[in-house]
């Protein structure tokens, strides 16, 4: 073991908490485990699908989603997030940072909860959108709104990624 100084003081550095190490591993196996398998997006007052994707890649940094205008209209949208796990999670959730043009827009926080090992389970939420008034133009907001999305268990990263939106 290598002498290190600290305060003028000649010693050995300090044994590493196996609690700490231990929850680190167990984060990197979470991580590892996490997989989205699929999402959609519906209108939620009739059911009907307006978009959804089934190749999600969590690696990349930022992806894109081109997602048709007529949604912005919908009242209530009712999105599915199909997910496995292979590890337990005690307190999965899900916030989302909608940023316009860079700048924080507004913000979601979703919660699910306990996850069993080697599960596959279907989320559902339901988002509320803004008064009609307050809403910004699918013209404005296609190509410079941005999602950012962040799984956590607890307060621990599991997964993030950003999606640029399109509107078409």
């Amino acid at each position: 073991m290598l002498a290190y100084e600290q305060d003028g003081v000649l010693g050995y550095p300090p044994a590493a908490d196996p609690g700490m190490e231990d929850e680190m591993a167990r984060m990197e196996l979470i991580r590892q485990g996490f997989r989205i398998n699929w999402m959609n997006m519906r209108d939620a007052s009739t059911g009907q699908i307006l978009w959804e994707h089934h190749d999600w890649d969590c690696s990349t940094g930022e992806t894109e989603a081109q997602v048709p205008r007529e949604i912005l209209k919908c009242r209530q949208v009712s999105r599915e997030i199909n997910f496995s796990s292979q590890e337990k999670m005690s307190g999965l959730r899900l916030v989302q940072t909608i940023l316009f043009n860079g700048q924080h827009l507004e913000e979601w926080n979703f919660s699910f909860g306990f996850v069993i090992p080697n599960s596959t389970n279907t989320w559902q939420q339901t988002i509320e959108a803004a008064e009609e008034e307050e809403m910004i133009p699918a013209e404005l907001l296609s190509g410079n709104t941005v999602i950012d999305t962040t799984f956590y268990d607890g307060d621990a990263v599991v997964a993030s990624q950003r999606i640029r939106l399109w509107y078409v």
